[in-house]
């Protein structure tokens, strides 16, 4: 027979285990992506809130972390976007996949497919899975209501079979996964495997402050909450003293926080006010967003930066998936990964055992 932990992901990806490292934004750095890819994932370099120049660097260090295959996450909205296409198709020999939510166009997905880039954009309804497929996406990984940061209202349980009896190319579980009872389940489900941030995000090599981490193991699952107050569209964080204060603001406080939030942007990414403007008005054009909250959603990624990176966890935004309601360890990548292995097989061996006891 053969290993089930051996599917069409780690056969295209070239991975050795079913499991993806989310692009976390300010997470998925390169320490992180090349400690989850030795340990035998595959990692995603978060280059969305990344300049071109920083993207540039960062895939090198990746590169000279790691001689696994490794993929890279971007926004066709993001200033520079377009360099960082160049980039990622001048690191195909290493680069084997690209992350998106809202990406690229048919022609796009094309020139990544000849270059033989794998593209896996995340989904949280059928219609987008539909949708990507139609414009040639080689695998999608489909997020649950679990997941962290912008999320739909569907649990993982019901939406990941709808998109595996409506898309015909590999479909990955992710939302609510953290460990190997999660892994056998997806596999049961029929997935190609599991992609995981918040359980990454929770391991020595994760750039998140010490006290940022602190603050999500103390966080239990009464703590997790989903907001529309921060861009208008739901999101998952941690309930802190600034989600406190964003819950009971009013409509002229959302401006203010997204132009404070723009300007964070601008001086971070070197972007000019243009830029940032055509950045928000590619999110409207694809959602139907008000400005006012496209601006916010283009700037978010500061507002996380703050707490996860500057470990200011009164002023920023702790973005987290259900399941980090019960994490209770930071190990290393190797260490999360040969327990999850581990942990699957042997509920899968255990399944199989009853299922022998039931036959004799």
């Amino acid at each position: 027979m053969g290993d089930p932990l051996r599917t069409v992901l780690t056969e295209r990806l070239g991975c050795r285990w079913p499991i993806l490292q989310t692009a976390m934004g300010w997470v998925a750095e390169p320490g992180l992506v090349i400690g989850s890819s030795n340990a035998g994932a595959f990692g995603f370099l978060g280059a969305a809130v990344m300049t071109p120049d920083e993207a540039r660097g960062k895939i090198l260090e990746v590169r000279r972390g790691t001689d696994r295959p490794f993929g890279v996450n971007f926004h066709m909205f993001q200033p520079g976007a377009e360099q960082i296409v160049e980039l990622i198709l001048a690191n195909r020999d290493q680069v084997r996949a690209v992350s998106f939510g809202r990406g690229p166009n048919a022609k796009m997905i094309a020139r990544f497919r000849d270059a033989g880039i794998l593209c896996i954009p995340t989904v949280g309804a059928v219609k987008h899975a539909q949708k990507m497929v139609e414009l040639g996406v080689d695998m999608v990984t489909v997020q649950g209501g679990e997941g962290g940061g912008h999320t739909g209202s569907v649990p993982t349980t019901v939406l990941l079979p709808q998109v595996l009896d409506a898309v015909p190319v590999p479909v990955i579980a992710s939302g609510g996964f953290a460990d190997g009872r999660g892994l056998a389940a997806a596999l049961a489900y029929g997935a190609a495997g599991i992609a995981m941030g918040t359980r990454f995000l929770l391991t020595r090599e994760s750039p998140v402050a010490e006290q940022a981490k602190a603050e999500y193991l103390k966080a239990g699952t009464d703590r997790i909450i989903v907001t529309t107050k921060l861009d208008g569209i739901p999101q998952r964080v941690v309930r802190g003293r600034l989600m406190e204060r964003i819950e009971k603001s009013g409509r002229l406080s959302l401006w203010l926080r997204a132009i404070e939030a723009s300007r964070a942007m601008k001086k971070q990414s070197g972007a000019s006010w243009l830029d940032l403007i055509r950045s928000a008005r590619g999110m409207t054009a694809h959602g139907a967003m008000p400005l006012k909250q496209a601006m916010m959603a283009a700037t978010m990624p500061m507002l996380i930066q703050k707490a996860v990176v500057e470990g200011d966890v009164d002023h920023g935004v702790l973005a987290t998936g259900m399941v980090g309601g019960r994490i209770g360890d930071v190990p290393t990548c190797k260490e999360l990964v040969d327990r999850i292995v581990a942990e699957a097989r042997g509920r899968l061996a255990a399944l199989a055992a009853q299922g022998c006891e039931t036959a004799a």
